[in-house]
């Protein structure tokens, strides 16, 4: 076999937590595989968040499979003790990652499907994206009507206020990463957010109540009536898809509270500069573009895809293409797929029915006729 091609049972693309979990149950199975992941360490896809960043859920619900988060329970992590966490993770169960590799392109191979990342081909029976909900940075086209002069930053690049310059800063996009990013540069710069929140989870989530008694509906709910299967989490589902996730850690009087200044929409740009829906113009100096990021699946060649671009599936299973996994959807099958409280079940999911089908696969050697086969063909 030429020596820049491989071949395993199962490829996962993605070693965050998701695609690490999946090697988890792969691993106890004695499956041949391996995870091939884009970031130069495994932990990266958190240790490359801003710097202040703190997890919603607690420890005692931030653990994967066969080994607990090495906190106390009401414990909000940091995004660095979770990178360190992924990473120990990853070596206490000898999981397979390749980190530093990039995949170009997914297609067909006969009854398999190959994998190019660069010069280098991976040949295999299954394959698991585990790539995450988000991944290309979404910002509007007018932003390079922007001055210049202008820092312009999304939130993926964003990590402290340092690298900022002096002046106003323009926070676009009220979700859950504005409002944090906005209280945090409101200390140091004059401060507009722009835009509506999808809404607000009404509780103090770092309260001892909520950590140690409300968390635990909310994941319940989160886990196990907002899912697919009820008309109330399809309802919610097409909600978030449409509006985002509603205000989690920060509230709106939070905001108001610290000087943040609220408004509307930025719908433009005029002579450089932002202009809102109610035809201001700002003259900042920033724009951080709390935009969020859509899922970007353009090297997968395969007929997997809805009319509306997205992946046609079953909790995780592909529709068009026996063999292609998912794990790590936002509502993938539950509102908590996207993140740790759900996600661990619906990689549990894909693994067991990505076993299943192997076992009931005709060997390498029985799917290739033998020659006396195809001559008497």
């Amino acid at each position: 076999m030429d020596g820049n091609v491989e071949r395993f049972e199962t490829v996962v693309v993605g070693g965050g937590q998701a695609g690490l979990v999946v090697g988890y149950h792969l691993g106890k199975a004695g499956r041949d595989f391996v995870i091939l992941d884009a970031s130069e360490r495994v932990g990266d896809v958190w240790r490359n968040r801003w710097d202040s960043l703190r997890l919603f859920t607690p420890a005692r619900y931030d653990g994967l499979p066969g080994m607990r988060f090495p906190a106390s329970g009401g414990h909000a992590p940091t995004k660095d003790e979770m990178a360190d966490y992924v990473a120990a993770y990853a070596e206490r169960f000898s999981l397979p990652v390749r980190s530093g590799v990039r995949v170009d392109r997914l297609s067909r191979n006969g009854d398999g499907y190959e994998l190019t990342a660069g010069d280098h081909r991976y040949e295999s029976d299954d394959v698991v994206i585990a790539t995450g909900a988000f991944g290309s940075p979404r910002v509007p086209a007018f932003a390079r009507e922007l001055d210049p002069s202008i820092v312009q930053l999304h939130s993926s690049e964003y990590r402290n206020p340092s690298q900022l310059r002096d002046g106003g800063v323009l926070v676009v996009g009220s979700g859950n990463s504005g409002g944090e990013i906005s209280i945090e540069v409101v200390q140091r710069h004059p401060t507009w957010l722009s835009g509506r929140p999808a809404g607000v989870i009404p509780v103090r989530i770092d309260g001892f109540l909520a950590r140690n008694v409300l968390v635990r509906g909310f994941r319940f709910a989160g886990t196990h009536v907002l899912t697919l299967r009820t008309p109330i989490g399809r309802k919610v589902a097409k909600k978030i898809q449409a509006h985002g996730d509603p205000l989690v850690r920060v509230k709106p009087k939070d905001l108001d509270s610290a000087g943040v200044e609220r408004v509307p929409r930025t719908v433009g740009a005029r002579d450089g500069l932002p202009v809102l829906g109610d035809g201001r113009v700002l003259d900042v100096t920033n724009v951080i573009w709390c935009t969020g990021s859509r899922q970007d699946l353009s090297w997968v060649d395969l007929p997997i895809f809805g009319e509306d671009g997205r992946p046609v599936h079953w909790r995780g299973v592909a529709a068009g293409a026996p063999g292609i996994y998912f794990v790590g959807l936002h509502f993938q099958y539950a509102e908590a797929s996207s993140v740790l409280p759900g996600m661990p079940r619906d990689a549990r999911y894909v693994a067991r029915h990505l076993l299943g089908n192997a076992r009931s696969r005709p060997s390498p050697t029985e799917r290739q006729p033998s020659l006396a086969a195809r001559s008497e063909r």
